[in-house]
């Protein structure tokens, strides 16, 4: 069975998120809020939905999205049961009608084929009233080329449209990175474990972006510059390997961009730079990035 997983702090646009899984075409889906010790009460909204689907409310009695925004899910996906298949789902996001019956549909096509099943997406810029073209993926794809696709801003990807399989789940965790930016990257890199990525491109999650959340804030790009920085160490350190000459060249000049935002390079970082470099150009090309930079 599949769980949907709410941490819940915001009622701003909750009420769509609940509309969005009452009208599920397929209701073989239990819904696990974890309120995280909002100043904003949700209980008079839930019981209008009492009966409509299945849910679990719990108010935690301290906040710890402030703290730790991974460990916030962590505690969240801990109220489910005995579900296989996880799906975070953001407060102010929404799904369309037949997102679960096409989890279902589909599931022959990817049962023990794949730890990771995503749907296609849809942006919704809050404040400019404006819905983004539809986001699809391949049907199968491996979380490198996925998240490189995402690099090169040929493609989209976030928390709220993917469903996992919690053994993975439970043996990777969430990456603690500053407020979980690039967590849900590492995440699907981790989870996968070299198992390709199935894409259902019939059903949609359409994911808001608005001054509420943190990917539209401008006030926290210290934090996200942070965050990149040691996400890209780890994906050259450990994936690198994954990628060809050319995307790892884009990948190492990405990291060395972010890490200039947040420090003074030192020789530690130096050598950690040419050293991949090294592997992917020749002498001649490291010596001219080094006199450019």
């Amino acid at each position: 069975m599949l769980a949907i997983v709410i941490p819940f702090y915001k009622l701003t646009f909750f009420e769509e998120t609940l509309q969005s899984l009452s009208n599920q075409t397929d209701k073989r889906f239990k819904v696990y809020i974890g309120d995280d010790f909002s100043p904003e009460n949700a209980t008079d909204l839930l019981s209008k939905y009492n009966g409509r689907f299945d849910f679990v409310y719990h108010r935690f009695k301290t906040n710890l999205g402030s703290i730790s925004l991974t460990q916030q899910w962590e505690r969240c996906i801990a109220l489910a049961a005995n579900e296989e298949w996880i799906m975070i789902l953001g407060d102010d996001d929404y799904l369309s009608d037949t997102v679960v019956e096409q989890f279902y549909f589909n599931m022959p096509e990817f049962l023990s084929k794949t730890n990771l099943v995503r749907f296609a997406s849809r942006t919704i810029v809050q404040e400019e009233n404006y819905k983004a073209s539809i986001c699809e993926n391949p049907v199968w794809e491996t979380a490198t080329d996925s998240f490189y696709r995402k690099f090169k801003r040929i493609s989209r990807s976030s928390l709220s449209e993917y469903v996992f399989y919690k053994t993975a789940y439970k043996k990777y965790g969430f990456h603690n990175y500053p407020l979980a930016w690039n967590s849900d990257d590492r995440a699907w890199l981790d989870f996968s474990e070299n198992k390709p990525i199935y894409s259902i491109n019939e059903s949609l999650v359409c994911v808001r972006l608005s001054n509420f959340n943190i990917t539209g804030k401008s006030d926290n790009f210290e934090l996200k510059n942070k965050s990149s920085v040691a996400f890209y160490h780890f994906l050259i350190q450990y994936k690198l390997s994954q990628y060809t000459r050319y995307e790892s060249i884009k990948i190492i000049r990405q990291y060395y961009f972010e890490l200039k935002k947040v420090k003074r390079l030192d020789s530690k970082d130096w050598i950690f730079i040419i050293k991949h470099y090294g592997k992917n150009l020749n002498i001649q090309a490291i010596k001219d990035f080094i006199k450019r930079n």
